[in-house]
């Protein structure tokens, strides 16, 4: 059994935790952890789990919002940390006390009963990937902070049962907010975020009859409205808004179990 959720989502940080099931036996993956250490614990907390039920940390770039505490996190419960090569020098070339892995494009990772297949993105990081988690049935795609979808992140998307697919902006609020024209360019474009008309294209690309969830992250607290993404993913799946899910900054998700 797969499931997933969201401890928050958004630019004050980002944390996903993923469970693969078997047997008797759970394999959690944390992708991000973009708090601070407290802050990260009573998020965990909100879900019945503690930081030491976490198997293995998945970094996808170096911003703050994204690495936060993985440093003290995992020094604290000695928990193995995956990130790719750029990540780790442009947060420092730490090395995390000999519990640091290199994730590649291409590499599949092990972690218990999870198969963790990283993928590059264009985003404004050194070197940024993005996942596909399996528990051999079922799949979930995590796919926040790029600027647009190459025809690589599509391929490595296809055929998933669940996405958790970045809304950041809408480009009418972006344009009309209070962001200085640099910030605006930054945000908006290919190697920033994705606004909603971007993020839909990518959810009717992935749209398939076996696809089980949407969720919309990510959400710019200053540049969008979690109405506006159910809007744009309603009209993009084909379906009504109120099936429509997003996560937010404060408290994320609740669980996503996939179906067999």
């Amino acid at each position: 059994m797969l499931r997933f959720r969201s401890l928050g989502s958004g630019s004050t940080g980002n944390a996903t935790l993923v469970e693969a099931t078997s047997g008797g036996r759970r394999s959690r993956l944390l992708i991000d952890c973009g708090f601070g250490l407290k802050h990260l614990d009573a998020r965990l907390a909100r879900t019945g789990l503690a930081a030491c039920d976490i198997d293995a940390i998945f970094i996808t770039h170096e911003h703050g919002d994204h690495i936060g505490c993985a440093r003290a996190l995992s020094r604290r419960e000695r928990i193995p940390v995956w990130m790719s090569e750029g990540t780790w020098l442009a947060a420092g070339g730490h090395d995390f006390e000999g519990r640091l892995h290199l994730a590649r494009d291409g590499n599949d990772i092990e972690v218990g009963d999870l198969l963790v297949q990283p993928f590059t993105v264009p985003h404004d990081a050194r070197e940024p990937l993005q996942l596909r988690c399996s528990d051999g049935a079922r799949s979930l795609g995590v796919l926040t902070d790029l600027g647009h979808a190459t025809p690589h992140v599509l391929a490595c998307l296809a055929g998933i049962d669940a996405l958790m697919l970045e809304f950041n902006h809408d480009s009418d609020m972006l344009a009309r907010s209070a962001y200085p024209p640099f910030l605006k360019l930054r945000v908006g474009g290919n190697y920033g975020h994705l606004s909603n008309a971007a993020a839909a294209a990518i959810a009717q690309a992935l749209c398939h009859d076996g696809l089980q969830y949407m969720l919309g992250a990510h959400l710019s607290e200053q540049n969008n409205r979690p109405e506006l993404v159910r809007r744009a993913m309603a009209e993009a799946l084909g379906a009504s808004e109120h099936e429509m899910l997003t996560a937010d900054a404060a408290e994320g998700s609740g669980w996503l179990e996939l179906r067999a």
